[in-house]
């Protein structure tokens, strides 16, 4: 584990859902399909904040210029 991770603010599920601006259930859902690094506590599930930043850079697609024309549209879908 580096350093930065260490100080990095664990959040739990319900405010991990709030930052990324989606449901609850949604969180839990990519906790159980591992989709997401998670800390378990005992009990408790949290979620690091940089670990949400990761999730969400990754998911990350980029934009289609006009140059690049419907073609290359037409390839994403």
């Amino acid at each position: 584990m580096t350093r930065e991770k260490k100080q990095d603010k664990l959040l739990t599920v319900e405010a991990a859902a709030d930052r990324m601006g989606t449901s609850v259930r949604f969180v839990r859902r990519l906790i159980a399909e591992r989709r997401i690094e998670f800390i378990k506590l005992g009990r408790l599930v949290r979620i690091a904040e940089s670990d949400i930043d990761a999730f969400i850079e990754a998911g990350r697609m980029p934009a289609i210029t006009s140059s690049d024309g419907w073609r290359a549209a037409r390839r994403i879908a």
